[in-house]
């Protein structure tokens, strides 16, 4: 009997468990923002580029390029010192500029007089230079950079954001500011980005990253879409999020033909680099 006992509670602890996990990977169910608007293209991470050429990644030239071709874009914002949205991966800038120091070091002006992209002529755009530049030709996913609990970056941007006439939505790791647009901007597509971090050898390894990889925060954000690395397609949130509740899901990001056809199995839209689409 005291067996019997002991495994019934068992049962009912894992049942709760069970229960709970699911509402906290729950994205939005109703209601969800259209996404018709973004299908039927493929999405140029930070712009069609090559770090080789004059149109390196998240330069004003390569998202001319990306235009041009008719595909999707995937940026990236991050604030300056001024506080300026400005478009770069990176919050350091040794990567791209070869320069020690932040991108918050400095003033916008600053920036654009210092520093040029991967050895190129290309300086680094500002969010409002790109958004006349594409002009609602193609639609628009926005990361928004921010690992701490700043969320500045969505209050300045918003407002900015509101006048674009263009197609747009916004994408972020950090679950803060993704509940930030479920608050203050509940319209606008907002979407939840993920990794598996202990594949990342940059990756932050603590609870906190491991809650975001597993999609433990969607109860927080309700997001309208899941961005998740290709490569982890298997991961078991992943799974449940896009079987059980049928959420539309990107893949980033797709470096070849072979890695898109296989994508395809689980994904409905694509952001790519390092070759053309087929």
């Amino acid at each position: 009997m005291i067996v019997l006992k002991i495994l019934g509670i068992i049962a009912i602890v894992l049942l709760v468990i069970a229960v709970l996990y699911l509402l906290a990977i729950m994205p939005k169910m109703f209601n969800r923002a259209d996404i018709t608007p973004f299908q039927g293209r493929f999405y140029a991470h930070r712009g069609l580029f090559n770090n080789k050429s004059e149109a390196p990644e998240n330069s004003y030239a390569a998202f001319k390029k990306a235009v041009e071709a008719g595909y999707g874009i995937e940026l990236d914002i991050h604030l300056s010192k001024d506080k300026v949205p400005v478009i770069m991966h990176d919050k350091h800038l040794q990567r791209a500029c070869g320069f020690d120091g932040l991108i918050s070091d400095y003033t916008v002006a600053e920036l654009k007089e210092k520093f040029r992209l991967f050895k190129s002529d290309e300086k680094i755009p500002t969010l409002a230079e790109v958004l006349e530049l594409v002009d609602g030709k193609v639609p628009l996913i926005i990361e928004f950079k921010e690992d701490l609990t700043d969320l500045s970056l969505c209050e300045v941007a918003a407002p900015m954001l509101d006048k674009y006439k263009g197609v747009w939505c916004m994408e972020s790791f950090n679950p803060l500011l993704v509940r930030w647009y479920r608050k203050h901007r509940p319209n606008i597509m907002r979407g939840q980005l993920a990794e598996n971090v202990w594949h990342d050898p940059n990756g932050r390894k603590h609870f906190i990253s491991w809650c975001c990889q597993n999609l433990l925060f969607n109860f927080l954000t309700k997001p309208d879409f899941i961005a998740f690395d290709h490569r982890e397609m298997d991961m078991l949130s992943f799974t449940l999020t896009k079987k059980l509740y049928h959420i539309n899901t990107f893949a980033w990001t797709i470096k070849s033909q072979e890695q898109l056809e296989n994508a395809k199995k689980k994904f409905d839209f694509f952001i790519f680099d390092s070759f053309i689409p087929q």
